[in-house]
């Protein structure tokens, strides 16, 4: 069977609206900014991508959607634990590249650029490596298009008992995604793709008691997911460093909830 493709390059075009919105000043410190956009922002993610909001969390943080894959794997992953990636593309093995930075113990479970990734390939892999703890993959590969199949991913790893993650960077927002149904602990995404956006920033959608346990995990200051979250549930939307302000305000917010759910 064909995969099915996507063809969802970034940044996409973005409407005068969205444009114009960049033409005002925001103060990081203001509560107009932080409670009225940031927070809205993070609660529509969360009902846009799961259908128990009360069990997910969003947190925005400031780079390239790659800033919070490499967010997400410095903070959700500890030294002690090993990472399987599944990988039919760039993306995916720029996730190697990652994991090899920060020491983590992990392993790239690579298959062909223009197929998508072996639910039962990775099925064999957990059989035989008891000691993952954490499996990744690409929802769909930005470099070819290519839609890897997700739900049944999902259910091997699940079956598993291993912690999921997945970049859905092309996909989030133009694909249904239920994270609750499939059991994905951590979704990275940006505002530059499918939700239309300019970009500037990123973001992860994360289990909550999931993340509550990252306190002082993350190897990097800057992309300490937990500590970004942290500031943000205490600060009401406040960023820990200099927020992206028009980025953020030009995000088409009102369109986060289309009803793909």
């Amino acid at each position: 069977m064909r995969p099915y493709l996507l063809l969802t390059p970034g940044p996409l075009t973005t409407s005068e609206t969205v444009k114009e919105a960049m033409m005002s000043d925001w103060c990081t410190w203001d509560e107009d900014y932080n409670v009225g956009i940031v927070e809205k922002i993070r609660k529509e993610l969360v009902t846009l991508a799961t259908s128990r909001p009360e069990d997910y969390t969003a947190v925005l943080m400031q780079g390239s959607g790659t800033f919070c894959v490499e967010s997400t794997l410095g903070t959700a992953i500890r030294p002690t634990d090993h990472l399987l990636i599944a990988a039919n593309g760039a993306y995916g093995n720029r996730m190697g590249v990652i994991a090899t930075y920060y020491g983590i113990q992990h392993h790239v479970l690579k298959f062909e650029e223009t197929q998508p990734v072996d639910p039962k390939a990775i099925d064999t892999y957990l059989n035989e490596h008891p000691e993952v703890t954490h499996v990744s993959v690409i929802h769909c590969e930005t470099t070819t298009g290519v839609l890897n199949p997700l739900a049944a991913v999902a259910e091997v790893v699940k079956r598993h008992g291993k912690t999921f993650i997945v970049d859905a960077m092309s996909s989030f927002g133009g694909v249904p995604i239920d994270m609750a149904a499939l059991g994905i602990d951590f979704l990275i995404s940006s505002a530059n793709k499918c939700i239309q956006g300019v970009p500037g920033f990123g973001f992860v959608i994360a289990r909550r008691s999931l993340l509550e346990q990252c306190k002082g995990v993350a190897r990097s200051l800057s992309l300490d997911l937990y500590d970004q979250w942290d500031t943000m549930e205490k600060g009401h939307g406040k960023w820990r460093f200099t927020s992206p302000t028009h980025v953020v305000q030009c995000c088409p917010n009102k369109k986060l909830t289309f009803g793909l759910n």
